[in-house]
């Protein structure tokens, strides 16, 4: 059977009432308008959704649903994920995914599971032709309230329910591969330690244009392969890196435009560590809260995040503090970490 859930009207809304909150509800509305083809026809979709005039909203795989003015019903289709597997892979590659999950929230490295233009197919039963017509954006924009609230909703929409999910999640993460014991048993041996005066200059990948071949794609690869080499030879180690870390280290590295501008921005401070705290709220150790609560008065602590107004501090599993300060809707990265607090603070107020 497939797996639905319903969801009470929405009452009138005050006029300056906001749709989309999270990160993750504003992508989904922005599919919404890349899709639409009258931004007039949005802008009373806007209006109605605040009405009350929508019933109750039914969401189920691939679609959501609403009778508005007690006669029209409207549904948005939505395209299913083209590959699970693959999005299974990562939540499961991460153990702070799920349990950001669960606790309302969607890391940034999950951003494929929102739909993108034409994923998203407004129908109306009323004589308005528009795409959407008003009832179906309304649907949409009171659709973004639910997101807020519960970012499984999006995953049941492209196509997997929560139970679902949690099952693939556990046969995922049963023991499979290559006993430890048998891989060490190779023997391979440590890399040389070098001094980067030892190393030679990385030379200019030269590619000459080819079909399927982008040689300024190719010369970026070979530089960072590069890059990441001598590192390796001059440090003995290199980090363990997620698909969706190594993306962001790219494009902060080698200035490349990913459309996450925050993301990059905060590798660019302070690396993978940053790069986590942007994305995921966790519950610090008691010392850090203590200390917060006496240094940062005044603070409205959630998790390892204290905000006051324009500016936010984030406690880092690092154990430094992160300075953010609010812009266009969301928390963006002020500037470097600081081991203490108040000059955290002051990096954040600096900047806002």
């Amino acid at each position: 059977m497939t797996a639905a859930k319903g969801f009470p009207a929405f009452p009138p809304q005050r006029a300056g009432a906001r749709f989309a909150t999270s990160w993750w509800g504003r992508a989904w509305l922005k599919a919404l308008e890349d899709t639409s083809l009258d931004h007039t026809l949005l802008a009373k979709g806007r209006a109605y959704a605040k009405t009350g005039q929508l019933g109750p909203i039914t969401v189920s795989e691939g679609r959501i649903a609403a009778v508005a003015s007690a006669e029209y019903s409207a549904v948005v289709h939505i395209s299913p994920l083209p590959d699970w597997d693959r999005f299974l892979e990562q939540v499961a590659a991460k153990a702070g995914h799920l349990a950001a999950l669960l606790d309302g929230d969607m890391p940034y490295d999950l951003v494929e599971l929102l739909p993108g233009v034409g994923d998203l197919e407004p129908d109306c039963d009323c004589p308005d032709w528009g795409h959407p017509c008003k009832h179906a954006a309304a649907l949409c924009y009171q659709a973004s309230w639910l997101l807020d609230r519960d970012p499984f909703l999006l995953m049941l929409m492209r196509g997997m329910d929560k139970d679902d999910l949690l099952a693939a999640l556990q046969q995922a993460a049963a023991p499979s591969g290559t006993p430890v014991e048998e891989a060490y048993a190779h023997g391979v041996p440590p890399l040389p330690r070098l001094s980067p005066a030892e190393l030679p200059a990385a030379e200019p990948l030269e590619v000459e244009p080819a079909p399927g071949v982008e040689p300024a794609a190719m010369r970026v690869l070979a530089a960072d392969a590069a890059l990441r080499a001598r590192e390796l030879l001059t440090s003995g180690a290199a980090a363990v890196l997620t698909e969706f870390h190594d993306r962001v280290r790219l494009a902060a590295v080698h200035d490349l435009d990913i459309g996450l501008p925050a993301a990059v921005q905060s590798w660019r401070y302070g690396g993978a560590s940053a790069l986590d705290t942007l994305t995921t709220a966790w519950t610090p150790p008691k010392q850090a809260v203590a200390r917060a609560a006496w240094q940062l008065p005044g603070f409205e602590a959630a998790r390892n995040r204290w905000t006051l107004g324009e500016v936010q501090l984030r406690y880092g599993k690092d154990g430094r503090w992160y300075p953010f300060v609010a812009a266009d809707g969301d928390w963006h990265p002020a500037g470097p970490a600081e081991s203490d607090p108040a000059a955290a603070l002051a990096v954040a107020r600096g900047a806002d």
